[in-house]
């Protein structure tokens, strides 16, 4: 295994030479290049007098500049500190000064509102990506790279060091800083490229985040095994059948909600899309009838994935080639492992097929948050078990079933209501193209579920079709009282519905 993260372009390029690593709407970029633009800016955060171990704060959508950002601080010695393109400049300078940054990389339209951080936080320096003119203060990112030098030697880096402070989304309180080591990322990376056949001869459509952990892996596992990495800015149906038509895609990796839009998509059949040999999905519990529907359409497996912040990474999957169970995040990790425990006391294990909080140890678990003692004594039990959150069972073979979020869970009459089980039965309803379960208060019951629907183009359902339909599936304590009919929903960078923003939708 490399010694760290910002070795990936060097060892890359080693083997892959001039074959494209990166492929974007405004250029390709081959291995060899991707070594020297990686140099040249590591060489210019050192003349900045950034040192090893210093936080630099990568602000920006995806684009060939932020991967150069990437590889480049970490090759120097920095921790990077990779934050969602859909935060504030207030949730930036918090974040910012959480983790110490002395220097934050933004792309242009995020880093003008950035100017006053320098005045509240340790911040020195503000980098901006594009050909724009920038305000006094503010340091070109291309005039640092053609001023740098491209020859750069990396120092040994302790495995075990920090490499990256990677904010949760902050859904209760302040966000957390996850703090990940070079081995924890590195291991991830590798078990993903073992779990997935990952190789050189993959060209991998993705339209998610580089900034979040699924994107990031997918990003370094392509480049550290020599991957074409065709990347787009934002997901947008079209663009990407297209994409995926044209450079001959063996991989596409998303969340539900992409997939359900191209399957959505009229014109989806007119789309060769014959080259895919494997699909991934994660972030979101996925329907199981829609994702029979992709691997139809499409004409390849896909796979589940689950993860988190705090693991830098995968956490679960299927093996890409071993049988897979559609429903189920697959099993745990090589060198990892798993349990289900009661919710009430964590020295309980949940009998098989039991509901319980999904745990899980091993050495891609983050190090706890960054100042946050609290919290990480919260999350991570004495004995290294860390809690996710997630509620889930576990069947005779393993396999993992997500039930929902403990935090989304809706308590109606005394009875658990997961949205995720309701969104699964109504999502194989004929006229729906992508729904999202929220609650409602209730002065009786407490709390009532309230589907939110996209309808299928050209569909035109009703409320009391939809209800009607879960009657047929569901237990009457867990039908939706409630249907609203709706043009999108909200959405994180990564495509994941906020469950907890469809109240801003209530008509």
């Amino acid at each position: 295994m490399l010694s760290s993260i910002g070795s990936i372009p060097l060892e890359a390029s080693k083997r892959f030479g001039d074959k494209t690593a990166l492929i974007l709407p405004d250029r390709s970029i081959s291995y060899n290049e991707l070594e020297d633009l990686t140099n040249r800016f590591a060489n210019a955060l050192v003349g900045l007098g950034v040192k090893p171990g210093d936080r630099v704060t990568l602000y920006s959508g995806n684009c060939w500049e932020w991967v150069v950002s990437y590889y480049g601080a970490l090759k120097m010695g920095a921790v990077i500190n990779p934050i969602n393109v859909m935060l504030t400049p207030v949730e930036v300078e918090f974040v910012a000064s959480d983790c110490g940054a002395s220097v934050v990389i933004a792309s242009y339209e995020k880093a003008l509102p950035l100017q006053g951080v320098k005045d509240k936080s340790q911040v020195t320096d503000i980098i901006v990506f594009g050909d724009e003119a920038l305000p006094e203060g503010l340091l070109s990112f291309n005039e640092i790279l053609i001023n740098s030098n491209d020859d750069f030697t990396v120092d040994a880096i302790d495995t075990d060091s920090l490499s990256t402070i990677c904010y949760t989304s902050g859904t209760t309180g302040f966000p957390k800083g996850a703090c990940l080591s070079h081995k924890s990322i590195l291991m991830n990376i590798a078990i993903t490229t073992l779990m997935h056949q990952r190789s050189e001869l993959d060209k991998v459509v993705i339209a998610l985040p580089c900034a979040h952990v699924y994107g990031n892996v997918v990003m370094s596992s392509a480049i550290q095994n020599g991957m074409t990495l065709v990347l787009h800015a934002a997901f947008e149906p079209k663009a990407i059948m297209q994409s995926i038509q044209d450079h001959k895609a063996t991989r596409f990796e998303g969340v539900p909600t992409m997939y359900m839009f191209m399957l959505n998509d009229p014109e989806l059949d007119n789309y060769d899309l014959s080259s895919l040999r494997c699909c991934t999905v994660g972030g979101q519990t996925m329907p199981k009838p829609k994702m029979e529907e992709v691997e139809m359409r499409f004409g390849c497996p896909l796979i589940e994935v689950w993860g988190m912040t705090e693991l830098g990474g995968l956490g679960t999957t299927f093996a890409a080639n071993g049988p897979i169970k559609h429903g189920s995040i697959g099993t745990a990790l090589p060198y990892t492992e798993v349990r289900i425990t009661d919710t009430e006391d964590v020295s309980i294990t949940m009998p098989t097929g039991e509901v319980g909080e999904l745990m899980i140890k091993g050495g891609i678990v983050m190090q706890g948050y960054y100042g946050n003692e609290k919290a990480t004594k919260e999350t991570i039990e004495p004995d290294g078990w860390m809690h996710t959150g997630d509620l889930a069972s576990i069947d005779e073979d393993g396999c993992i079933f997500i039930v929902d979020r403990k935090k989304d869970m809706i308590l109606t009459a005394g009875f658990n209501v997961y949205p995720a089980e309701i969104e699964r039965i109504i999502a194989g309803h004929p006229d729906v193209a992508v729904v999202a379960v929220g609650s409602i208060p209730d002065e009786a019951k407490g709390e009532l579920a309230k589907a939110y629907i996209v309808p299928k183009t050209g569909a035109n359902p009703d409320s009391e079709s939809v209800i009607a339909y879960c009657r047929e599936h569901l237990a009457a304590y867990k039908v939706p009282r409630a249907v609203q009919f709706v043009d999108d929903l909200p959405t994180t960078s990564t495509g994941k519905v906020m469950r907890r923003e469809l109240k801003t939708l209530d008509a």
